[in-house]
């Protein structure tokens, strides 16, 4: 008897759950079909002295929001930018940086750190002499290299609370290596405040995406193959990863190398001595979370070379990274193994 009477009970309660549940179900129906319904909108242009592509599904057309803030990143950190807060900087003027600069400032330093001076946001005046010396054919001097190595180090520069110290007036900041990764990141900041969940941003190849393209597919990006061939245009592509709700950054110079001992190096220049490092990784992809980190780290991977890029990769579990490097003439790679479920092709 009490068994029965149970079964009524139960059977009264699905009764009254049945409504809730349909109602639930053709919710999510709705809900799902109105989102398809988004149209995905597009915006592309030029900031920071580059190309910047971005797609995103909203209502509304955003572009003036996102440009709006590129240009507030831009005012703060672009060497392009006479008027930028680390032009004035660089001219020894008494400005003091806004948040933003100091975000990244701060995020840099810690970077150099982190990868022992790897990293560093004062290298520009060596890799500028030294990409004239490719250029031209010859080297710079011993001389001009120590010249310069006078005022290149990131402990040569700190922030006292008010103003930004340099050791060396002449000690120039160049935030090109972290700056394009955070302004990424800022632009993806504009579309999560707006509650846009679909979207991908593309500032010079540095990368945010979060959920699904127009085709309801995760967001897949190519890295290309570094090549020597100096007449090719289109860029074979090494592999293919799903980027979806992650950063990435890549850093290698695809068309740039020389030769020494028959292996083939990359024109990356190592802020510790002063002249190109003798490490043979070719093309440094990062994935995490953040663009202006993942940007930072594959640049410092690129001058520290394949196992040191291992073990400062495992002393930062966010960081995955995608390693292309010459092995006497032949492109090998080696990647995270977190990474392996993201490779697609």
């Amino acid at each position: 008897m009490f068994n029965v009477q149970r079964s009524k009970l139960g059977n009264k309660r699905l009764l009254w759950q049945l409504p809730f549940l349909v109602l639930l179900i053709v919710g999510t129906i709705l809900i799902i079909r109105g989102q398809r319904n988004i149209p995905y909108q597009k915006c592309s242009g030029t900031i920071f002295g580059t190309v910047y592509n971005i797609t995103y599904q909203y209502d509304q057309d955003l572009q003036q929001e996102l440009v709006a803030k590129m240009q507030e990143v831009d005012s703060a950190l672009s060497m392009f930018n006479e008027s930028s807060i680390v032009s004035r900087i660089n001219r020894n003027e008494q400005v003091k940086p806004n948040d933003m600069f100091l975000n990244v400032f701060q995020q840099a330093q810690a970077i150099s750190e982190a990868t022992d001076g790897a990293f560093d946001i004062t290298v520009a005046p060596l890799v500028n002499i030294w990409g004239f010396g490719f250029k031209s054919g010859q080297d710079p001097s011993q001389h001009a290299i120590d010249s310069l190595m006078q005022f290149i180090g990131y402990k040569k520069v700190t922030y006292d609370g008010k103003h930004v110290v340099k050791r060396d007036p002449r000690i120039m900041l160049d935030c090109s290596a972290i700056a394009k990764g955070y302004g990424t990141d800022m632009v993806a900041q504009v579309l999560d405040d707006k509650g846009v969940k679909n979207y991908l941003i593309e500032i010079g190849g540095e990368i945010v995406t979060r959920g699904v393209s127009e085709k309801r597919l995760p967001w897949k990006i190519g890295v290309t193959k570094p090549s020597d061939d100096l007449m090719q245009t289109g860029g074979e592509l090494q592999t293919v990863l799903n980027v979806t709700d992650k950063a990435m950054a890549t850093s290698g110079n695809y068309r740039n190398f020389y030769y020494k001992g028959g292996k083939r190096y990359a024109h990356t220049i190592d802020p510790k001595t002063g002249r190109p490092v003798q490490h043979n990784i070719l093309s440094a992809t990062v994935l995490t979370d953040h663009c202006a980190r993942a940007d930072a780290f594959a640049t410092a991977f690129m001058v520290m070379g394949l196992e040191r890029a291992k073990q400062v990769l495992n002393e930062n579990p966010d960081l995955m990274a995608y390693l292309i490097y010459d092995d006497h003439g032949q492109n090998k790679v080696w990647y995270s193994p977190s990474l392996k479920d993201k490779i697609t092709r």
